[in-house]
């Protein structure tokens, strides 16, 4: 027969402390989003500049954040001691953000074009007129990162220098919460959810706040008992309030982008070919002449690492790709406690070796898209790319087979979690391994 093990002293002390405190003041969790100020805006589109930090030198070109639809821009700020944004600002950096507000009935005839043509387009120049630079690194997560994907390809005269996406699904025939759908949507043709969000003009917030609730089903059934076995841990608490507040946030979809969403990427899977059909235009993703990085997550239910790993073979344009598997799942690769030491000093390093490069504009030949085959210099062919110097812990990435000018990240032997599944474009595919979180808490 096992023993219960006997809590300690201090466990228990801790553990009533923490029911004390969140009894008397609401919460654990401090929800304060770090400053920021209004810049631009349009239709759907808030650009905000995050206050900088006082006593914190500004150093290294802004980085742009692209929240998905639906999503509220708090998955990059999610609480203090775990906001992505506060980490970027305590390193220095610039931090610009792009939101898109409420979305209302009146927004439905709104399609996916409105945020690769306008949105993000504006958001990135609104952020290079305000910052004075023309290097602007831009880190999209979920459906953020295919807008920001496409955006790019489509605009090669924008002043991108690299591209980070976490947890963007290309291949959506390897999500596994579609399959069991597939049959009544082909049966269907899609006609009856197509039907409903026609009529309610898009997906209300609560269809978007049970979809993404269904992905993580196991945790929801096992939350109590986790909260019960963890009421020691205070950062644990604090992080399962922020990650509810993060999802009562949910916002809706515009009806002719859910449209869109439902038919090309989940019926029809079109963008796994890397192309993309656009009013009178192909997007083609093998456009994309910015390093882009590719986070997918361990243990994500929504985006799973076959269906986010499809677009590396796709970016054939780059002349750097990296691949990362990071632990968490669709929100913890983001933003959750793991991050912390996996997937935000990954693209740290990222950023760092890209930081202080002039890319030469490209001109626009067309009324929206950019004809030119011009490439950024290939660091496997030799080009200098010789990073600024930043204050940071971090060490400078280390070079790889390929050339001295090559550089590889994941190099911090600081870091609790290495980077042993980047992977370089020419590399093959699946012979990385998940990395999984070692105590098991949420991510």
């Amino acid at each position: 027969m096992a023993l219960v093990p006997i809590p300690s002293t201090s466990s228990v002390a801790a553990a009533a402390g923490n029911v004390a405190h969140k009894l008397l003041y609401g919460g654990l969790a401090d929800l304060r989003p770090m400053p920021r100020t209004l810049i631009d805006e349009g239709i759907l589109r808030e650009v905000y500049h995050y206050r900088p930090l006082a006593g914190v030198d500004q150093a290294g070109d802004p980085i742009l954040l692209v929240t998905p639809l639906a999503a509220p821009s708090s998955c990059f700020d999610l609480r203090r001691g775990c906001s992505l944004v506060e980490h970027l600002l305590q390193q220095g950096r610039p931090v610009y953000l792009v939101e898109y507000g409420e979305v209302s009935f009146r927004n439905r005839t709104l399609g996916m074009e409105h945020w690769v043509e306008e949105v993000v387009p504006l958001a990135v120049e609104a952020v290079a007129r305000h910052a004075g630079g023309d290097n602007i690194h831009v880190a999209a997560w979920s459906l953020g990162g295919i807008f920001a994907l496409l955006a790019s390809a489509d605009r090669q005269d924008l002043p991108i220098g690299t591209i980070s996406i976490y947890g963007s699904p290309i291949d959506v025939s390897e999500v596994p919460l579609i399959a069991p759908l597939r049959p009544l949507i082909d049966l269907t043709g899609g006609r009856i959810i197509s039907g409903v969000t026609d009529l309610l003009g898009g997906a209300p917030k609560p269809f978007v706040r049970w979809a993404f609730q269904l992905s993580a089903a196991q945790k929801m059934v096992t939350k109590p008992v986790a909260q019960l076995n963890h009421l020691g841990d205070a950062d644990y608490l604090a992080q399962l309030e922020a990650v509810d507040r993060f999802t009562e946030g949910m916002i809706a979809y515009p009806g002719r982008a859910f449209g869109q969403l439902y038919h090309r990427f989940v019926r029809r899977n079109e963008l796994v070919g890397g192309t993309w059909e656009l009013d009178d235009r192909t997007i083609k993703l093998s456009s994309i002449t910015q390093p882009v990085l590719v986070f997918a997550g361990a243990t994500d239910g929504i985006a799973p690492i076959p269906a986010v790993r499809a677009v590396v073979p796709l970016l054939s344009g780059s002349p750097e790709v990296y691949f990362e598997i990071v632990p968490g799942g669709h929100l913890g690769m983001l933003t959750g406690r793991s991050a912390r030491t996996s997937s935000w000093l990954i693209m740290d390093e990222f950023m760092e070796a890209h930081d202080g490069i002039k890319r030469k504009p490209v001109q626009r030949t067309g009324a929206r898209k950019a004809e030119s085959t011009e490439k950024l210099p290939s660091t496997r062919a030799g080009g200098q790319r010789k990073p600024v110097a930043r204050k940071s812990a971090a060490k400078k990435p280390a070079a790889v087979k390929g050339g001295a000018a090559e550089k590889t990240i994941g190099s911090n032997p600081n870091r609790r979690y290495n980077s042993a599944n980047s992977r370089a474009l020419g590399q093959p595919r699946g012979t990385g391994q998940p990395t999984s979180s070692r105590d098991g808490q949420p991510s």
